[in-house]
């Protein structure tokens, strides 16, 4: 069970955003590479990045952000938000990503992510954000009348490396993971699903360790860690302990 620190860019900046909107954004950071390091130096051991603007504009936009990210840490990082052709999916590799996440491209293009999956094996990632029990895209601006269940299963033998799933609905309000259609999406797919959206607490943390929520890879924790509300040495210490038994 991984714990993953985000790093949501916007103009440069750290922030953690409420709802997904982009008019009610929080700076915690304005030097990501400065966060990144503090992530890793606290026992991180993977670190989940957020293009927000790329994800608006549909190409990257937080390039040179990303990249003092990956020259300032050892530990791998995934990256999501505006990545939509193969050209992007190279570049970001070439770069040092342990993998990209593609979100919108999945719904609009699955025949791209299956040619990046058999390109890069082991390298691609699928973000499902959902808002009312939709998948949403365009940075979470548009809703499809797609499932998450029903886009999961359209790449079940593709080879996709993780879904990361986000419940747009608790994302950024602290309301706490929905573990229940989280662990929901995972018995219905052999991928890997990664929980995201919400997690408040070191409530959240305990139970992720319970076994029926052992499928998960991982979750996610942005503004939780960024208050103090979950403190990282405890929350490490837990999931360890789970990972020995």
């Amino acid at each position: 069970m991984i714990l993953y620190p985000a790093i949501d860019l916007k103009d440069g900046q750290c922030v953690r955003l409420r709802l997904g909107e982009m008019d009610q954004v929080t700076v915690f950071n304005d030097d990501p590479a400065s966060q990144a390091l503090t992530f890793e130096r606290q026992g991180f051991q993977y670190l989940h990045i957020v293009d927000l603007n790329g994800a608006f504009a549909g190409k990257p936009v937080n390039g040179a952000a990303v990249e003092a990210i990956l020259n300032a840490i050892a530990i791998p990082a995934q990256l999501g938000g505006g990545i939509r052709d193969l050209a992007t999916i190279e570049q970001w590799l070439g770069k040092g990503l342990a993998r990209v996440i593609l979100g919108t491209v999945a719904v609009r293009n699955p025949a791209l992510v299956k040619a990046a999956c058999k390109a890069y094996p082991g390298k691609i990632a699928v973000g499902i954000d959902a808002k009312g029990g939709k998948v949403a895209v365009e940075g979470w601006a548009e809703t499809s009348t797609l499932t998450a269940i029903d886009l999961a299963r359209r790449f079940e033998d593709a080879g996709v490396s993780a879904i990361i799933y986000t419940d747009i609905d608790r994302d950024g309000i602290l309301a706490g993971l929905n573990l229940e259609s989280t662990a929901e999406l995972a018995r219905a797919t052999k991928i890997p699903v990664i929980a995201s959206g919400g997690l408040a607490s070191i409530d959240d943390i305990a139970a992720l360790t319970q076994p029926e929520y052992a499928m998960l890879e991982g979750a996610i924790s942005g503004r939780a860690l960024y208050d103090g509300r979950i403190d990282p040495k405890a929350a490490l210490a837990m999931l360890a302990k789970v990972a020995r038994r």
